[in-house]
């Protein structure tokens, strides 16, 4: 008997992202299918290791999908504190879509008066984990969620250069 069950993919899981970060009102983020694009290219004249890396996120950005808020430098403590809401808000809108909080979210106080907050999140062999910081002057929310079956799939050496990784 055929399954009537939706896939569940790439492109419902950046769907998804993208309406809990705009139902939130959070600026500035994009949504993207794949990896992040890197601050600078992995061309002739990258390492080895640079190389693998590389070849190790085309090959698995079919599996990942990433936001960001724009990098908010200069904010004020009432800018900062509404983008701890509004990632709440995000989190939330996550919730009511079905993701399923599997670590506690808890605020972790930083020494400069910040806050850093993490967020692990799983639906349907996806898990999605959600950072929030805010250190004064500087405010940033990102979120990742990668398929479980692809990562599950890796050698000792693709974990090890992964793990290896800024």
């Amino acid at each position: 008997m055929p399954s009537t069950q939706a896939r569940f993919g790439q492109d419902t899981v950046r769907r998804e992202m993208d309406a809990a970060v705009v139902a939130a009102g959070l600026p500035g983020g994009d949504t993207e299918a794949g990896f992040p694009k890197p601050r600078h290219s992995a061309g002739a004249a990258a390492t080895e290791k640079e190389q693998k890396v590389a070849a190790l996120a085309a090959r698995l950005s079919p599996c990942v999908v990433t936001w960001s808020s724009d990098d908010a430098t200069g904010a004020s403590e009432a800018t900062a504190a509404r983008a701890r809401r509004q990632f709440a808000a995000m989190l939330a809108n996550l919730g009511a879509d079905g993701w399923k909080e599997t670590t506690p979210t808890e605020d972790v106080p930083t020494e400069n008066g910040g806050v850093y907050v993490m967020a692990t999140y799983k639906k349907r062999g996806w898990i999605l984990n959600a950072r929030h910081s805010s250190m004064h002057p500087w405010v940033e929310s990102t979120a990742m969620a990668t398929k479980e079956s692809c990562f599950d799939s890796l050698t000792d050496e693709e974990t090890g250069i992964l793990e290896g990784v800024d």
